[in-house]
């Protein structure tokens, strides 16, 4: 099989699946969390593999599931008892699991094949050579994973979107209509967790994070409507993994790497020129309310004086330069509320 495309197509299904998670994620305000999860989930993986006796995907899976809500839950345990704040009990909790995920490993399985880095940092290349027998095909393994997870994901989204949506942004009314935030809460975690260690041995936890959180946030800031989010945050994810692909090719650079830094490059596109929160957008048009308020003002203040008065005069009161005047004055003059003369400026007698 075409290594590329298995690349390709791997990347594309962990950007899809993590992007329709990662969006309640932004939304929730719990981008902290994933980078979180990412780490804690080694116990549970260390776990799996010691009770299963094998490196299986399903049981690390499901020792990441319970290690990735063992991690949600101390940290709100953390967060109830009023001692520590939110972030600060994220911090306690996910060194210390990744911690004892590490001394596990280094004093347990010395001698097994359950590589640190591997887990930490994982390797996209590497997907066209891990294959499983299905139905007498030959199949990459992450296109089974990450495939059955993206569909997970999107089954959960499309099923409980209007639960996700009101326990996202009114809580206390879903739980006042019967809907139980806590629940779907605990749901969204575990699902994070899942995609997360199903995309360790592709992509390592590095480019999850990346994929859980920049697409979302930049679809943020490009729209303020849920279901635009989604389809942005999920369009942005596969994107960022194409050019990335391609841009790391040419570059014979790392092709994790170069997936991230577009997705990074994207929200900083997206942060300069939304339309609606952009650095650069919002000064403009903040300079743009600025000439119009201003240009007001020139015009009321003529229209108290029976003749033109000359530029210099105008400056003079207002204390503005030359080129500030010649801006407002243009402003007015497009506008249609002024008309300039020799003889200085008058408001415009057009109605």
């Amino acid at each position: 099989m075409n290594p590329d495309l298995v690349i390709l197509l791997t990347a594309v299904l962990v950007s899809t699946a993590s992007a329709l998670l990662g969006s309640f994620l932004v939304l929730r305000r719990m981008a902290l969390v994933s980078d979180a999860i990412s780490h804690a989930v080694l116990p549970g993986i260390v776990l799996a593999y010691w009770l299963s006796g094998g490196k299986a995907t399903l049981p690390a899976l499901l020792g990441a599931a319970g290690s990735g809500l063992l991690t949600v839950s101390l940290v709100e345990w953390l967060t109830r008892t009023g001692r520590v704040k939110n972030d600060a009990a994220i911090g306690i909790v996910f060194p210390a699991l990744f911690s004892l995920g590490v001394l596990w490993v280094s004093l347990s399985f010395r001698n097994v094949h359950l590589d640190l880095d591997a887990v930490l940092y994982g390797e996209i290349a590497y997907a066209p050579f891990n294959t499983l027998e299905l139905w007498g095909l030959s199949l990459p393994e992450s296109w089974l994973v990450m495939g059955g997870l993206a569909l997970l994901n999107l089954l959960f989204v499309l099923l409980f979107y209007k639960e996700l949506k009101l326990s996202t942004f009114d809580p206390s009314l879903a739980a006042a209509l019967g809907f139980s935030p806590g629940v779907l809460h605990y749901a969204l975690m575990a699902l994070v967790s899942l995609t997360t260690v199903g995309a360790f041995q592709s992509v390592g936890a590095i480019l999850i994070v990346a994929f859980l959180i920049i697409p979302p946030a930049t679809a943020y800031l490009l729209t303020h409507r849920l279901p635009a989010l989604l389809s942005l945050a999920v369009g942005i994810g596969v994107f960022s993994s194409l050019l990335g692909y391609l841009l790391a090719v040419w570059m014979d650079a790392s092709i994790a790497g170069m997936m991230a830094t577009v997705a990074g490059g994207c929200f900083v596109l997206a942060s300069l020129f939304s339309p609606t929160q952009g650095y650069l957008t919002t000064r403009l048009r903040r300079r743009q309310q600025r000439l119009e308020v201003t240009a007001r003002l020139l015009v009321t203040h003529l229209a108290h004086h029976q003749t033109p008065v000359p530029e210099e005069e105008i400056r003079e009161e207002f204390g503005w330069d030359a080129r500030f005047l010649q801006q407002v004055k243009q402003k007015a003059l497009r506008e249609g509320w002024l008309e300039a003369s020799e003889q200085g400026l008058t408001p415009s007698s057009k109605k």
